[in-house]
């Protein structure tokens, strides 16, 4: 899209025609003024309302509209644009094929758009929520250049590597978080349910009772009798973590910073980290993007304060005339691997290869990292629900034992 055309947006509008019957309906267009003379073309001679639609699809209701839905979508119109089919009639057979009916709307609203005179860059912005600037910027590339089939297919390639990597991470974090919580679930509930039952019968026991009884009971007490307060606190910690995560952004930094410190999980963040990196750059390098504004793309995509810092220094670095390489290696961030993968790049002609290739050599690092984490923890977290749960029934008979060998 040039530059300097006007947003095309959708409008809802009413009024009246010229036997005064009302008249309803949505119409997309650049400006109200222009619209109203597109109305008096189609016979509705007096406009009463006029309103612009909001571009975010409301997600209130049904299923959210998700970036893998964004990547299957680009996939799709990909596939579509490479077989010849035009524009308009792929967004109607991709919109007709999908599940999720908010994603659905989503398309139909882009491809209203590009119906009234927009292109589809200027489509896609009408919606930052699910499609940012780096997207955007490669597709109107693409159209520019008359090569959107192509662009659209480096773009699919870009989201779906990126998202493969995403739901790697984010397994290797789920698979111990969830089972701590299942952990907590069960021992709540013997706290609750058996050892008050053990209390009972150990009431008259006469003798003392062992150590570690006494604390599991106390346990049980304290949680019976403040378990309401108990919980309020872990949930209030809960939330207020989640809204400062979201409204703060230092408290967010802070956060990452913390994030790729952590001895198992910090290796597997910074893989990641140099797989996005090396994917972004080498699809926006090659789409034509300028290398500074590449690295920007970059440093967003990133994921992390730590590294969109580093790419950033690296950045303003090349601004100023350095080397790629050269200036990755003064952040002290970027792995020497990449970095002699870029300088060969730079010195071969050929940077945007060389870093596809390091993007594959990465995210099959965090492959390998991911099903390595999952067998280790495997039998540690077997044998840390051994030692909580086993803990509790033991530390309930060992009275029992007492009795036994007494007698």
């Amino acid at each position: 899209m040039a530059t300097g055309t006007a947003k095309v947006s959708m409008f809802s509008y009413e009024g009246t025609d010229r036997s005064g019957k009302t008249r309803k309906g949505e119409i997309s267009g650049t400006n109200p003024a222009l619209i109203k003379a597109e109305l008096r073309k189609q016979g509705v001679i007096k406009v009463k309302k006029l309103q612009k639609k909001r571009a975010d699809i409301n997600l209130f209701g049904g299923k959210k509209v998700k970036t893998e839905d964004i990547a299957v979508f680009t996939r799709q119109m990909a596939t579509m644009m490479k077989a010849g089919v035009p524009l308009m009639r792929s967004f109607e057979i991709v919109a007709e094929g999908l599940d999720n009916p908010k994603m659905a709307e989503l398309v139909t609203s882009m491809k209203n758009n590009v119906a009234g005179g927009g292109s589809f860059g200027s489509a896609l912005r009408q919606h930052p929520k699910y499609f940012d600037d780096l997207y955007c910027s490669l597709i109107e590339s693409g159209e520019q250049a008359g090569a959107l089939e192509t662009m659209l297919d480096r773009v699919a390639i870009y989201k779906e590597k990126s998202e493969a990597v995403k739901k790697k991470v984010k397994s290797a974090m789920k698979y111990p978080a969830t089972v701590l919580v299942v952990a907590a679930i069960v021992t709540i509930i013997l706290l609750l349910k058996v050892v008050p039952t053990f209390a009972e019968m150990f009431s008259n026991f006469g003798a003392d009772l062992p150590v570690p009884t006494q604390i599991v009971m106390n346990m049980s007490s304290s949680l019976q009798e403040n378990g309401i307060i108990w919980g309020s606190i872990i949930l209030a910690i809960a939330i207020g973590f989640q809204q400062a995560h979201q409204r703060s952004k230092p408290f967010r930094h802070a956060v990452q910073r913390l994030s790729v410190k952590l001895p198992v999980f910090g290796p597997i963040l910074y893989q990641s980290a140099m797989a996005r990196y090396a994917r972004t750059l080498s699809t926006t390098f090659a789409a034509g993007v300028p290398l500074v504004q590449a690295l920007e793309s970059a440093a967003g995509a990133s994921g992390n304060i730590v590294y969109e810092s580093a790419i950033m220094q690296v950045r303003n670095e090349v601004e100023t005339g350095s080397e790629l390489a050269t200036s990755m290696k003064d952040t002290e961030v970027f792995p020497s691997m990449l970095v002699q993968m870029v300088s060969i790049g730079e010195q071969s002609g050929a940077l945007d290869d060389m870093l596809g290739k390091a993007a594959i050599i990465y995210e099959e690092e965090v492959d390998n990292q991911v099903e390595g984490l999952t067998a280790m923890m495997e039998p540690m977290i077997m044998a840390f629900l051994g030692v909580v749960v086993g803990g509790l029934v033991v530390s309930m008979y060992l009275p029992i034992f007492q009795m036994g060998s007494a007698i």
